[in-house]
């Protein structure tokens, strides 16, 4: 038992001289206390072409809303064959 106490101990010991041994990371530097303009002219580069996203984003959406409305269609006209076969099956007196 003593010699299990001594092993934690010293291994806690070389853990933490080994986490103080680490470099430091450097100081950020201080904020800015005011807006500073950027004059140089954008790059070709970091403009995003924003006609081109948006309407894919809508044509992306108008799809999945048709896709959904024809499976909700597809869904109600399979319950109703299943109620008029049901009705079928049951006689005209059973209602």
């Amino acid at each position: 038992m003593r010699y299990l106490g001594a092993i934690v101990l010293a291994f806690t010991v070389l853990l933490t001289a080994a986490a103080a041994a680490q470099p430091q990371p450097p100081p950020k530097p201080a904020a800015q206390d005011e807006f500073v303009p950027v004059n140089a002219p954008m790059n070709a580069q970091d403009t995003i072409p924003a006609p081109l996203l948006v309407g894919s984003a809508y044509a992306f959406i108008w799809i999945v809303v048709f896709a959904y409305v024809w499976s909700i269609r597809s869904r109600l006209a399979s319950v109703e064959r299943d109620m008029a076969a049901l009705d079928r099956r049951l006689g005209p007196g059973s209602r």
